[in-house]
């Protein structure tokens, strides 16, 4: 069983914002698997289903961003699961827009998210697939970035780059993480038939 987290921020003015294109790869993932992400469990709301012959738990952290670790952690225990059959699905400023990089493991990279999952389970050993949301622009507060919408120009690739995600996600619960970052790494085109 494996467990995808995508991270942002509950309530409806966040939505559609920089950081939570990880909660939009998770509902790609539950309209095309057919699985309700509407329980509410572990400080999230979850929902339980099948990917590609995997069980599988969608997992939104309804605790805002910087405490994702207290979700995440909670429902590791209660399922006993090992960190690499954790995925988390989060936004990237080091990237373009739509743009993803997978990865096995690594540190936080400055997303204060990724910072209290790492210390809340007390490793980075687990994979990951970063969202590309573009560039902080000089001068503007960060939190005022990740926390804005996107403009009207850069949707189709933020549209498409949450569809690769959760394309890739389905990749890596089926055992493909090395499988996913070949395909995915790097590329901004389509990839695979919708």
């Amino acid at each position: 069983m494996f467990i995808i987290a995508g991270l942002g921020n509950p309530g409806a003015a966040y939505a559609g914002t920089r950081h939570n294109v990880g909660f939009g790869a998770l509902d790609e993932l539950s309209d095309r698997y057919r699985i309700g992400i509407d329980a509410k469990k572990h400080k999230g709301l979850l929902g339980k289903g099948v990917i590609e012959g995997q069980k599988v738990i969608l997992l939104k952290p309804m605790t805002y961003m910087n405490l994702s670790g207290e979700c995440i952690r909670e429902a590791m225990d209660y399922y006993k699961l090992p960190p690499e059959q954790l995925l988390v699905i989060y936004d990237d400023i080091n990237l373009d827009v739509g743009q993803l990089r997978i990865r096995e493991k690594g540190s936080a990279g400055g997303h204060n998210g990724m910072k209290n999952i790492i210390a809340r389970l007390g490793t980075d050993l687990f994979p990951r697939v970063r969202i590309g949301v573009g560039a902080k622009p000089p001068r503007m507060d960060l939190a005022d970035y990740v926390l804005g919408h996107f403009p009207e120009e850069e949707l189709p690739a933020v549209r498409e780059g949450i569809a690769r995600a959760a394309r890739a996600a389905a990749m890596i619960v089926n055992g493909g993480v090395a499988a996913a970052m070949n395909q995915f790494n790097g590329k901004q085109k389509s990839d695979a038939p919708q």
